[in-house]
């Protein structure tokens, strides 16, 4: 068993709005947050005034602890003040990327049982649809919109003052991302205060982000890495994120010299930009000083090329879950990590390998399942308690799904993935997410969905279909159905015909038998 070379954080004890409002009171007029496409700064003072307003109007309309509140929007200073503002009110936020279909968004909303919307004008139309479809009461706006609640009446509603009732409860669910684990339909993930706070403090013992650094909001606030480390770690340290709302290699690379950022944090595809792009060589990089990359792995030689490309700045890998509130392992702000791994054990955490088999612990330098314990474990998936016991067992291992080990120096590695989620860019693919909607085309009998390796985006998802007696089903018409249904980075790329998909006698998928013949 692995630990941490650092010193152990404090576990739990406050809020994580609670924590961003201890550090709006030492920084007051300071720069929260800044828009980035139009340069709008937030002041801590103002992040305050915003979470409390949000936090006392919620409640004044009816909003009550324990409720869920869905936030769909892009990455915006307003996201801030609303997500810590109904996690203020003792409330839950789950959120989806504004790249999410509505049938997406409809399934999320429903399982979650969310009860206000949130969102941006120009999905207000579809936002009022997904409301009538699942029993959300409310949208609100941010701005003004026909048929939802602007931003500001909502704020009004508190009157100024603090939400009455009792701060919540550290060990209520603050958030609920949406997660596959290690296999089968997205899930909800609930990661309570503790879980947030002391993943900030971990993060931060590592990353050591101050009031000094600006950071570049660039992963989705939707998606646990943008939450906790680009939004909530900056704003508890006194920092400053610039938020960007939407990925555009040109503009991502003005906005890194305009606002002098320090941190950036993001996934392969993302940080390729920095070498590859054809602008990269003209830009102003020369205020970066550490470079984190998480999401999927980066090869060694790309990381080196990063780090060759930054000489002025630290380059280093972090490994960890949905599951496990962004962190199992990360690099250090002086030393970065070792090219080719995933940096050290985080603080106040364990690991494991053991063989996928026997469950046997293993050594140093062999490779096998990685198992991760720590107080950033998530308290369950929502309503699953089969799957919450398939990936955590009772004594709070929690089974990662990566092929791995830990080299002799306490490095840790990512050899593969013994989970069946195919990585796009970063971004986890369910297999089962995708066959489950193939199998209602009426042209479908039956399907498997397999990656591929793409040089662009590491993997891709492709389709092994059999038809309906009778029915002729065209790959494109198939690509279009599927893309028109799911978010961009799940749309398949590819599509086979076959007369029969490998199964086990009780029917169980054998994978691996597709994906050798997809090759």
């Amino acid at each position: 068993m692995w630990t941490s070379p650092y010193p152990p954080v404090e576990v739990g004890g406050t809020t994580l709005p609670g924590m961003v409002l201890e550090a709006a009171a030492r920084h007051g007029d300071r720069t929260a947050l800044v828009d980035g496409p139009s340069g709008t700064p937030v002041s801590y003072r103002l992040l305050a005034e915003r979470v409390q307003g949000v936090a006392a109007g919620l409640a004044a309309r009816g909003f009550r602890p324990g409720e869920v509140l869905a936030l769909w929007a892009p990455n915006l200073p307003q996201w801030a003040g609303v997500a810590l503002g109904a996690m203020a009110a003792g409330g839950t936020v789950t959120a989806a990327s504004p790249a999410a279909t509505e049938r997406e968004l409809v399934t999320q909303l429903a399982d979650a049982g969310a009860s206000v919307l949130v969102t941006v004008p120009s999905l207000v139309p579809a936002a009022r649809s997904v409301a009538a479809a699942t029993g959300v009461r409310e949208v609100v706006v941010l701005g003004e919109a026909e048929g939802a609640t602007p931003i500001l009446d909502l704020l009004a509603a508190g009157g100024g003052d603090p939400a009455p009732g009792p701060a919540p409860d550290p060990a209520a669910v603050a958030l609920l991302p949406y997660s596959s684990g290690t296999t089968g339909l997205p899930k909800g993930v609930r990661l309570t205060h503790a879980n947030l706070v002391t993943s900030v403090r971990q993060v931060g013992r590592g990353l050591r982000v101050g009031e000094g650094d600006t950071l570049l909001a660039v992963p989705p606030f939707s998606h646990i890495m943008g939450f906790l480390v680009t939004l909530a770690l900056p704003l508890c340290s006194g920092a400053t994120v610039v938020t960007v709302p939407r990925f555009e290699p040109g503009r991502f690379l003005e906005l890194l010299g305009e606002h002098r950022v320090t941190v950036l944090v993001g996934a392969p595809p993302m940080l390729r930009v920095l070498t590859a792009h054809p602008l990269a060589a003209g830009a102003d990089l020369s205020s970066l000083e550490l470079v984190v990359c998480g999401g999927a792995p980066l090869t060694a030689a790309a990381q080196r090329a990063l780090a060759a490309r930054l000489p002025g700045a630290t380059v280093g890998q972090a490994y960890g879950l949905t599951e496990t509130t962004v962190g199992v392992s990360l690099p250090d702000r002086a030393a970065g990590s070792v090219p080719g791994t995933v940096g050290r054990v985080m603080p106040n955490t364990e690991l494991r390998v053991v063989d996928p088999e026997t469950g046997r612990d293993l050594g140093a330098g062999q490779p096998g399942e990685l198992l991760a314990r720590g107080p950033q474990v998530m308290a369950g998936y929502l309503g699953r308690p089969e799957a919450t016991a398939a990936m955590v067992d009772r004594d709070g291992w929690l089974r990662t799904g990566d092929l791995g080990l830990v080299d002799g120096d306490g490095n840790v590695v990512i050899v593969d993935r013994l989970k069946e989620l195919i990585k796009v860019s970063g971004w986890p693919v369910a297999p089962a997410e995708l066959e489950a909607l193939l199998a209602t085309h009426p042209a479908v009998a039956d399907a498997a969905v397999v990656r591929r390796p793409d040089p662009a985006r590491g993997e891709v998802p492709v389709a092994v279909v059999v038809p309906r007696p009778g029915a002729e089903p065209g790959p494109d018409e198939l690509l279009a159905w599927v893309a028109e249904r799911v978010e961009p980075h799940k749309r398949l790329h590819a599509v086979r015909f076959t007369d029969a998909i490998p199964r086990t006698p009780s029917g169980k998928l054998l994978r691996r038998a597709v994906g050798e013949a997809v090759g």
